[in-house]
């Protein structure tokens, strides 16, 4: 079977906030020790998390009541791991910069 033999999921409101979810989280893996590989890019996550903020600013009012509650669920919860890697990212680089000061 190739890929172009396995079905598509069908479009819907719920696929478009999960995959807009799955490519924030994957740019928001934390840090690991001597892998820079594995660094995150809050630039590219904060991106991610704008279109979801922004998508959930244009539907308001316009959505069902689990529609609204899966977008601002998303947009809360991404927002909290974003700060969370973000204050992972400034202690790992003050520690490095005092280790090489």
């Amino acid at each position: 079977m190739s890929e172009r033999d396995i079905p598509l999921p069908p479009p819907s409101f719920d696929f478009l906030v999960l995959s807009l979810r799955m490519q924030a989280e994957a740019q928001l893996r934390e840090p690991k020790e001597g892998d820079s590989e594995s660094a995150p890019d809050l630039r590219l996550a904060r991106h991610f998390i704008d279109l979801l903020a922004m998508l959930q600013e244009k539907t308001r009012g316009n959505l069902s009541l689990e529609e609204q509650r899966l977008l601002d669920n998303t947009v809360t919860e991404l927002r909290f791991r974003y700060l969370h890697v973000y204050e992972l990212v400034q202690k790992k680089a003050a520690e490095t910069g005092a280790s090489h000061g």
